[in-house]
């Protein structure tokens, strides 16, 4: 079955951010996954909101979204991250 990364991010460092991005960006490649969403802006319909960054990213189940987050790449981009951004992340099984 289908997995999602649903990730909402409160970035503190913007510049610094591009390098986590480009690294982020290529071990979910590589792991076989895409972005569905990567930010962008945002309309509240119901609720209060939440104001950080949304991301959504599709793996083809949830061995291949854990390998990608377990793997020595994204960890890898965690270490950029560090210290410039704050991070909820859920895998989500779905269609």
């Amino acid at each position: 079955m289908t997995a999602y990364v649903v990730v909402r991010a409160t970035v503190s460092d913007p510049q610094a951010y591009e390098a986590y991005k480009a690294a982020a960006q290529a071990s979910i490649a590589e792991a076989g996954g895409r972005y569905l969403i990567r930010g962008g802006d945002m309309t509240t319909l119901e609720g209060t909101g939440d104001p950080r960054r949304m991301v959504v990213l599709e793996f083809p189940d949830r061995a291949a979204a854990q390998a990608w987050y377990d793997g020595p790449a994204y960890q890898h981009a965690k270490t950029l991250r560090a210290g410039i951004a704050e991070m909820d992340a859920q895998i989500v099984e779905g269609a």
